[in-house]
Order: structure tokens, then C-alpha cells, then sequence
């Protein structure tokens, strides 16, 4: 290739990243996930537009697994364990208890109605039954649901797609009428355990390196926090393992623990993330061949709307009913159940196997992510007024930003006061901060001003303190619990809890009702109330 070739290449890919990322916003305002305007470009410049030509289904399908560890890695990066933990249960028993539900149901409508092979069957039930990760990501969190509803849907997405994997690999196996079933569930164990253990390993070990290492650009962090989540994946991969597993939980782990930068890290993961998308997608629509999609129409309705119409609400009914969650989260749950890049890339393998229906299976995939994706996703907020499921209160949270110093034992911790944080109108003294944490410097309005006792916070602050190592810890939740509850945080029961919050006892976390902290405060005033005096 020469400097002129490589030139054109290069004006042509950043010329489609950046519509790509101006498409962000137009979908944003159609409540469309961006997979749908990736697809498209990729159409668009494929065969039937400008003309690239585009057939090799191993390089999508190699090129697509490792984007979607990466999709998945930023996924349980910005995922908050309080926030899920609570929901655990119902999400893991989605995740695997469900895909076997919709796998069955949806197989069983195929078989039944289309003119196909069971295998063929058991391969489309397979392909479509589990949520996508980007698109339930995307569509969600930018929606006020109630906590708990919204976390057990991305917990679920971000747990199902192991399972899905192995028995797509399974079906596509030349032994697969003859396989053993209980050794074929010994090895799905075996896949998702051993997946998990390496992926917790692996974080715990990179955790503890980083929070060791004062590096000497702040660049490295958020690099080497990704790198080490990617390297799960490859480790699992290596011994057999679920590298989905083992990538989810990586990041998981490493989202949630103390780390040095840990705002430009996520923002980092972002990016790659959104990358990772645009690239996938692009990759996809290219692969697609527009003049056989009209031909799978029919057969995606009949796949589709047996998935979304009773597979999907089976599913849920059978793992959300025994943790009590009502009618109304489980009709939202069932219509929650978005399809994307997972699907796709996985109707790839039958056609790298060279299965006779591997051609069909793909079309029919491509499709109905497509038809339903449109149907589903604008709808979900209105849906999510009428059952009543949404959440109005969408408070932001402090954002902290730590860096070690590694000399003097402590650690720089930054962080802004937001619009609506009851930090504001708070006295220095009244923080009543650990002892040696130090407010050094605010930053308002451009100016710099060192603080004394009777320096009061205000809204756009910028902080800069300096905290004990072993203190930062209890710095953060009391800074936390100051920006929800105000200065009598501690009279109210905030603690400052990562995701927990006592005022608001329906998302999902521990906490008391406004009535309890309201009495313990009349019981704390009677006590402290100085005896009567006769005469």
C-alpha cells in the first residue's frame, strides 16, 4: 500500500467515525439504540451501496468476540456493586434459568411453524434468546427507572451472554446429536465457574498492583485498568473458560474498588466502548447482503414474535415471581428484552462451521435485531410512565478523583460539588472530616481560595484535599453523606454507602423511612432535653 493509499483509507475510516458519533445524537433523540445507525452505514457502504465487498464471517465473528469482551469490560466497569447486589438473585436466574426458558419456547415455535430442522431450530432459539449488552446499556441508563428494575436488566444482560455462547457452540459441534446432556452441563459449569474465578483473580491482582503504583502520566491508569480487564478475558479464554464471564466480572471488580483516577478511567472505558460499537456494527451491516434480507422477513416476525410475545414473558415470569416482583416490573421486563450486536455475532459461527442453513440463520438474525429494535426500544419510556415503574428522582452523586502520593502516604482526592448537593451552605468545620484529611484548595468561579473553618461550600465547587491513605475510605462516605443528607448526615442515618441512601428505601438498597429517621430524631431530642426544676 503506498502513502497515498494509506492516506485514502485513513480519511475514509475517520471521515465514518465521525458521522458515526454525530449519528449519537440523532438516535438519542429518537430513543433508538446506535446500533441501528451503525448497521446502516455499514449497509450503506457495502454491496448494495458504495460497493465494498465484504463476506469473511470468521474475521466478524474473531473481530467481534473481542470487541464485545471489550463492550462488556466498560459494561462492569460503570456498573455500581451496591446497586446490583441486591438484585443478584433474579438476574443470575434470568441469565441462565431464563436463556434455557427462552431457548426452549422459541426453538419449539421455530420447529413448529417454520420449515426447518430441529437443529436449525435449537440454533435460532439459541442465537436470539439472550439481551444485548450495548443495547440494553444504551436504551436504560438513560431512562429514570427505578433502581432495582433497571439494574436487575443490565445485571442480566451482562451475565447471559456465557451461557448463550457455549450452547451456540455446542449446537454448532459435529457431535452435538450424540452429546451426552450431563456432560454437556458439566462443561457449561465448568466454563461459567472457572470464567468467574479468573476474572475475580485477575481483578484482585491488577487492583492491588495499581493502587501500589503511582505511575508517571494519568493517562496510564485508565489504560492499564482496561488492560487488565482484557486480560481476564484472554486467561479464560486460554483455559477453556467463559472469556465473557471472566471479562464482565473483571471489570465489575475493578469498577467498584479504590482505584487511583478512577473518573478518568471510566471515561476512558467509555470512549473504547463507543468505539467498539461503531466498529462492530459498522463491521456487521457490511457482512449483511441487503437483496437476501427480504426474504427473511416472514420467518424473523414469526422467530421475533414468538420471543417477545411469550418466550420473553415465560421467562420472567418463571424467575422474577419468586422474588415478589410485581406485574408491572415483570410486563416491563419482558418488553425490556432488547436484542443486538450478541445475537448477530453469534449467527456468524454456523456460517464459519458452513452449516446448510448458516446463510438463513444470519438474514433472519439480522433482521429481526433490526424490526424489533424499532419496535421496542422508542416505546420503553411511555411504557415505563403507564406501569408506573419509572423513578423521577435522579439525583447525581459526588465524583471523586484520587491519585497516590506515595511519600507521604496519602492520597490527592478531587471532586466537584453538584448543582443539587446539600453540600452547599456547608462550613468547613462542619464536615467534621477524619482527622489529617485537609481541604488544601477550592476552585469557584476560576479563582483559587485556601479554606479556613468558616470558608462556606457552594454549588461548582472545586475541592482538593489531602488524605491519610487509611483514611480516604472514610473521607469519601462522610463527603458522600454531607451531598445527600446535609450537615445533620449523621443525626439522619446516612452513612454515605456507595449506592445506599436511607431517604430513599425503594431503589432497591439498605435504608430507613423518613417516619423512622424522623422518631430516633424525637427520641435523640427528649434525651437531651435537661429535666424540669420544681417550685
Amino acid at each position: 500500500m503506498s502513502v497515498d493509499d494509506l492516506n485514502l483509507v485513513v480519511l475514509a475510516v475517520t471521515a465514518l467515525l465521525l458521522v458515526a458519533v454525530a449519528a449519537v445524537r440523532l438516535s438519542s433523540r429518537a430513543g433508538l439504540p446506535t446500533l441501528l445507525l451503525y448497521l446502516g452505514l455499514g449497509v450503506l457502504i457495502g454491496e448494495a451501496g458504495l460497493g465494498i465487498e465484504f463476506e469473511d464471517a470468521e474475521l466478524t465473528q474473531a473481530v467481534g468476540l473481542v470487541l464485545l469482551g471489550i463492550i462488556l469490560a466498560e459494561g462492569g466497569l460503570t456498573t455500581r456493586w451496591p446497586v446490583i447486589r441486591p438484585v443478584l438473585g433474579p438476574a443470575l436466574l434470568l441469565a441462565t434459568l431464563g436463556v434455557a426458558v427462552s431457548v426452549t419456547v422459541t426453538a419449539a415455535i421455530t420447529y413448529g411453524l417454520l420449515d426447518v430442522d430441529l437443529r436449525t431450530a435449537v440454533l435460532l432459539g439459541a442465537v436470539v434468546s439472550s439481551t444485548d449488552a450495548a443495547a440494553v446499556f444504551s436504551v436504560l441508563r438513560r431512562l429514570p427507572l427505578r433502581r432495582r428494575l433497571g439494574a436487575t436488566l443490565e445485571a442480566e444482560s451482562g451475565f447471559n451472554d456465557p451461557l448463550v455462547i457455549i450452547l451456540v457452540a455446542l449446537v454448532v459441534s459435529d457431535g452435538w446429536e450424540q452429546a451426552d446432556p450431563l456432560l454437556s452441563l458439566g462443561q457449561v459449569i465448568y466454563q461459567l465457574v472457572v470464567g468467574a474465578a479468573v476474572g475475580v483473580l485477575v481483578a484482585r491482582a491488577g487492583e492491588s498492583v495499581l493502587r501500589r503504583s503511582a505511575l508517571p502520566s494519568v493517562g496510564l491508569y485508565p489504560i492499564a485498568t482496561v488492560a487488565i480487564a482484557l486480560f481476564a478475558f484472554a486467561v479464560a479464554g486460554v483455559v477453556g473458560a467463559s472469556s465473557f464471564m471472566a471479562v464482565y466480572l473483571a471489570g465489575l471488580w475493578l469498577g467498584n474498588a479504590r482505584l487511583p483516577h478512577r473518573n478518568a478511567t471510566l471515561g476512558f472505558a467509555e470512549g473504547l466502548a463507543w468505539l467498539s460499537q461503531i466498529g462492530l456494527f459498522v463491521l456487521l451491516g457490511l457482512l449483511a447482503s441487503p437483496s437476501r434480507l427480504p426474504d427473511a422477513l416472514l420467518p424473523a416476525l414469526i422467530v421475533g414474535g414468538g420471543l417477545l410475545l411469550l418466550a420473553r414473558p415465560l421467562s420472567v415470569v418463571v424467575c422474577a415471581t419468586p422474588f415478589r416482583s410485581s406485574w408491572r416490573e415483570q410486563a416491563f421486563m419482558s418488553w425490556a428484552g432488547l436484542r443486538g450486536a450478541v445475537p448477530i455475532v453469534l449467527a456468524t459461527i454456523p456460517i464459519s462451521a458452513e452449516l446448510p442453513a448458516a446463510e438463513t440463520i444470519f438474514d433472519i438474525v439480522f433482521v429481526l435485531v433490526v424490526v424489533f429494535t424499532i419496535v421496542q426500544a422508542p416505546t420503553l419510556p411511555s411504557l415505563a410512565r403507564r406501569l408506573g415503574v419509572g423513578d423521577a428522582e435522579d439525583a447525581s452523586d459526588v465524583l471523586m478523583e484520587s491519585a497516590p502520593l506515595e511519600r507521604l502516604d496519602a492520597d490527592l482526592l478531587q471532586f466537584l460539588v453538584p448543582a443539587d448537593s446539600k453540600l452547599h451552605g456547608v462550613t468547613m468545620w462542619e464536615l467534621r472530616l477524619p482527622p489529617g484529611a485537609v481541604v488544601s484548595l477550592i476552585v469557584r468561579d476560576g479563582h483559587t481560595l485556601v479554606p479556613d473553618r468558616q470558608t462556606t461550600l457552594r454549588h461548582g465547587d472545586h475541592l482538593l484535599l489531602v488524605v491519610p491513605s487509611r483514611s480516604r475510605l472514610a473521607v469519601e462516605r462522610r463527603l458522600r453523606a454531607v451531598h445527600r443528607a446535609g450537615r445533620m448526615a449523621g443525626w439522619l442515618g446516612e452513612n454515605g454507602e456507595d449506592g445506599s441512601s436511607p431517604r430513599d428505601p425503594d431503589r432497591g438498597t439498605p435504608g430507613r423511612s423518613r417516619l423512622e429517621v424522623v422518631q430516633q430524631l424525637l427520641r435523640r431530642m427528649r434525651r437531651s432535653r435537661p429535666p424540669p426544676t420544681s417550685g
